[in-house]
């Protein structure tokens, strides 16, 4: 265990109080949490009791939940702490530190629903499954219109391992498409060329007379905005499926 140092009374009381800085940053912690008769998670778990009894749910509670977060307590032994202590100095209290300590290990828990997670880092919905054009698809995708006037748009979900088949845009004049990247990780790819990691942020122009596919990387969600650029007789042809040898090298 690295010696702790705490700088945190001179940083924030400075001249003001500087017995207490002292006291706190140099005896409370330089001294008393350095003592190596109680090992550092016991002693974090001790602290967030105490603080627990005397009802201080502030920043101070939020700090040494990180620490004994730090210093190994699951999130089933903080449930387990918390609980336990609540019958004996109150279960109010309990209720409080557990509003904090949910927030402390919110990352440690795995999101029920991988769609709705993924649904949660965009603004855009995901929409009805694509029903209409499922066979133009290998897996499972979503349609969600953001704009059928002027300029059509729509935001296209990807369940991993989706993608479409191989098409391509065709146009008299104008046409082709733009593919914006919202939430996930995905791969565009041109006929006889490498297939392209696309990221939240990226985007993509296609022409017309472009044989290509896009679609989710193997472990991952994926959504963009397929803009449709105007065009005259603008159409899609639809080809062949990205079969699993074309698509199996992609991580």
């Amino acid at each position: 265990m690295e010696k702790i140092v705490q700088t945190a009374g001179r940083n924030t009381l400075g001249d003001f109080a500087a017995d207490f800085a002292h006291f706190n940053d140099d005896v409370l912690f330089g001294e008393n949490w350095n003592n190596r008769d109680i090992d550092h998670k016991t002693r974090c778990i001790i602290t967030v009791v105490a603080l627990m009894a005397s009802g201080i749910t502030d920043s101070s509670l939020k700090y040494h939940l990180e620490n004994a977060k730090k210093a190994g307590v699951t999130k089933g032994e903080i449930a387990a702490i918390v609980t336990h202590a609540a019958f004996y100095v109150g279960w109010p209290k309990g209720w409080a530190v557990f509003y904090m300590a949910k927030e402390v290990w919110a990352e440690d828990e795995a999101p029920a629903d991988p769609k709705a997670a993924h649904a949660a880092q965009m603004v855009f919905p995901i929409g009805a499954p694509s029903d209409a054009f499922a066979r133009y698809f290998i897996g499972q995708s979503y349609l969600a219109p953001v704009s059928t006037k002027q300029v059509g748009i729509f935001n296209v979900t990807f369940e991993p391992g989706c993608r479409n088949n191989w098409h391509i845009h065709h146009a008299d004049n104008g046409g082709g498409q733009i593919l914006i990247c919202v939430a996930g990780r995905g791969y565009y790819q041109e006929w006889g060329k490498e297939a392209v990691e696309m990221n939240p942020g990226d985007c993509i122009n296609i022409p017309v007379g472009v044989k290509h596919w896009h679609g989710a990387a193997p472990d991952s969600w994926f959504s963009h905005l397929a803009v449709e650029v105007p065009g005259e007789n603008g159409s899609n042809e639809w080809l062949e499926a990205v079969d699993d040898s074309q698509y199996g090298g992609l991580k």
